[in-house]
């Protein structure tokens, strides 16, 4: 094989030697494309495989070509302003060579690609349909630019796909495919591949896409990579990930503008390439470029669907924003708090001054856009230093606003405001009442289900927050816990907790394990104990946390419910020992409910209460630690330790597991370390 192709090789130069003095000079020569047929025959005919018929195919094909010079009717296309201009030229005498006729097709589309009302009109002038066959008699002689901006031309033409020079030109750029440059592929790709998908010319894009998959590492430009994820990644995931690989390794090139643009492809296409993530992350934070107001926000954006976590870039945007926020509208603050939300990042100085935009645009201030910075505090768990004047916004704004909102987000709105402790008894009543809420009793739906969950907070609310209010409630019948909340897999530390408390229970019957109340929460595990801290049967007392309540026997005088509540890393802030907004309400609801609570998490214990002697417990944390003390006690034996819980008064109460993500870095017997944590208790009561 190697062999035939030199003697073809040497057949054509020596071909060329004789007609390149007739021509003109070696210096403008330039290659021109074979055209299909030629090839066709020469790569079936039996002949080809000898050398004697190098001679013949070079008289076939014409190798070398001077590049022709610019000429009249070149400029005339350029400077054409109206279609009429371009069809004129048909016949007015000028020497019309292959490119001509593409040229114009191709200055036809862009003059009428903003008026699409002439397209049709187009279709049935006879000059135009001169011009599509003139075309395709020249289709062979076309130069490889023009080509691919010719089919991109005849798409936006809107010519039929049963078209017969339409399918002329989609066959040879099927036929130069492996002739073509990468960044004609990229071009054709970048500008033609929706055509082609509306259209029904699935073989070209498959066989464009793979072309594309295949000479990937031809790919030197850093612009090519980024509009090629977000025209083509999402039509093949083998391109996309070779295009992520490219990125990765072209990364350090990128400026600002394109970093934004990566992250942005990859969070509409919800791809999570961590290696890639990381890479930009890096140069966000070590390169010192300028990053706009409009970058800010892409980038905030970006983090916040795709969920990636990286502090150091979150303090940058937050410090980079802060200056710009008097000068942003009040959607992109509402967008920009919705992604630091998802960030589950709280920047003070930031928050603060989106509360300083809301109250200095109170008249002119969507109601959509404020509800949106609600539900954003509202997932934090954040509250304004000027909280009343806020929230006085707010009630004004929702006030006559609110029963025109649509039903899901009337919800949301009264829920963020159930959580920030900020509702009043004519919004309970608003979403309460049961020509709202019985649609969500039956909807199938996640975004339903997840509806109706907010709504047994909200009622729990109004039960056990609002004791003035009086209705209306949510029917008995909806109160009724729903196999889904239970229908959760069980976290290492949920399994260790429930180890842990079997073992000091010596015995189910002393505890309930998962229990969903009627308040839309369910309690990891429930005991009940006596005046001695003597343990009791908890499914023989009555229950009025239930659904329905249950047990018929009151509870004895002195009698304490603990309800011990699991938090895992998630229920976190970022980089933070709060809770967040839908926990914290969580935690409020039980207490109210007449629980003392014990919280067991992953996140290390707080030394304030134990470094300052003298700080007071609030009386709850100091029954519970009273409580679990005399519970633990009985159980501390002597002998090896057994794995348990690392248990420590903390910021969110008294029990807390230490852990690395989900897995325990920690484990020691629970009883010891919460006989330890009531010594330390004990110095501060």
């Amino acid at each position: 094989m190697a062999a035939r192709l030199v003697k073809r090789c040497a057949c054509l130069l020596r071909e060329a030697s004789l007609v390149a003095p007739a021509v003109a000079p070696v210096g403008r020569l330039r290659f021109t494309q074979v055209t299909p047929r030629t090839l066709t025959s020469s790569a079936t005919s039996p002949s080809s495989h000898f050398p004697g018929s190098l001679s013949g195919l070079s008289e076939k094909e014409q190798v070398f070509t001077t590049r022709p010079e610019q000429q009249e009717v070149d400029q005339l296309i350029q400077k054409a302003t109206r279609p009429e201009e371009l069809l004129e030229l048909l016949d007015g005498g000028h020497c019309l060579q292959e490119n001509h006729a593409a040229l114009m097709l191709i200055q036809l589309s862009r003059l009428l690609s903003d008026k699409p009302e002439y397209k049709a009109l187009l279709m049935q002038d006879a000059r135009f349909q001169r011009l599509l066959q003139l075309v395709d008699g020249q289709i062979a002689s076309v130069w490889h630019g023009p080509l691919v901006r010719l089919l991109r031309s005849l798409y936006a033409l809107a010519l039929p796909a049963a078209c017969k020079e339409l399918q002329s030109v989609e066959q040879e750029v099927r036929w130069r495919m492996r002739r073509l440059k990468y960044k004609h592929l990229a071009f054709l790709a970048e500008s033609s591949a929706t055509y082609m998908q509306e259209r029904g010319s699935q073989e070209l894009l498959a066989e464009l896409l793979v072309h594309l998959e295949r000479r990937w590492a031809e790919i030197e430009d850093g612009r090519m990579v980024v509009a090629m994820m977000a025209k083509t990644g999402p039509l093949s995931e083998p391109l996309m990930n070779r295009l992520e690989d490219k990125c990765l390794e072209l990364v350090e090139q990128f400026g600002p503008d394109e970093l934004r643009k990566v992250l942005v492809t990859l969070a509409t296409q919800n791809r999570r390439c961590v290696p890639l993530l990381r890479a930009i992350s890096y140069h966000l934070v070590q390169k010192p470029f300028p990053l706009t107001k409009g970058i800010l926000l892409d980038l905030a954006y970006a983090y916040g669907k795709l969920g990636f976590q990286q502090p150091q870039v979150f303090q940058r945007l937050a410090a980079d924003l802060l200056p710009h926020t008097p000068r942003l509208t009040s959607g992109e603050v509402a967008r920009c708090a919705k992604s630091f939300a998802l960030l589950k990042w709280l920047s003070g100085p930031l928050f603060e001054a989106f509360v300083q935009h809301v109250l200095d645009r109170a008249q002119t201030i969507p109601v959509p856009h404020l509800c949106n910075v609600l539900l954003a505090f509202a997932h934090l768990n954040f509250h304004p230093e000027r909280e009343d004047q806020f929230f006085s916004l707010v009630h004004e704004k929702l006030g006559s606003a609110l029963m025109g909102l649509h039903p899901a987000l009337q919800v949301d709105v009264v829920w963020a405001l159930c959580v920030l402790q900020q509702v009043q008894e004519a919004e309970l009543q608003a979403v309460l009442h049961p020509d709202l809420h019985t649609r969500f009793l039956e909807g199938g739906s996640p975004k339903d289900q997840s509806t109706f969950q907010k709504l047994l907070h909200i009622n729990a609310s109004a039960q056990l927050e609002h004791p003035e209010y009086t209705g209306p409630h949510l029917p008995a019948s909806a109160l009724v816990p729903r196999l889904s909340a239970l229908d959760r897999k069980v976290t290492p530390l949920q399994k260790e907790l429930q180890d842990t408390l079997k073992g000091l229970l010596e015995g189910s019957s002393r505890g309930s394990f998962m229990v969903p109340t009627q308040y839309g929460w369910v309690l990891d595990a429930e005991v009940l104990l006596d005046s001695e801290s003597q343990f009791l049967p908890p499914r023989d007392f009555v229950a009025p946390h239930l659904a329905p309540p249950s047990g018929s026997q009151p509870l004895p005088p002195g009698a304490k419910r603990l309800a011990f509540l699991r938090w895992e890393f998630p229920n976190y802030g970022s980089r933070s020992r709060d809770l967040l907004g839908r926990f914290a309400l969580a935690r409020r609801h039980v207490q109210a409910a007449g629980f003392l609570v014990v919280d067991v998490s992953t996140v290390g214990a707080q030394p304030r209460r134990l470094a300052t002697p003298g700080a007071p417990l609030d009386t709850g944390e100091r029954e519970a630690w009273k409580v679990v003390f005399h519970a633990a006690v009985p159980g501390i034996r002597s002998g090896p330790c057994r794995p348990g819980l690392h248990a420590g008064p903390g910021v969110h109460g008294p029990v807390q597991a230490r852990g690395r993500g989900s897995v325990l870095k920690y484990r020691v017997t629970v009883w010891s370390h919460l006989y330890l944590g009531w010594i330390s208790v004990f110095n501060n009561l």
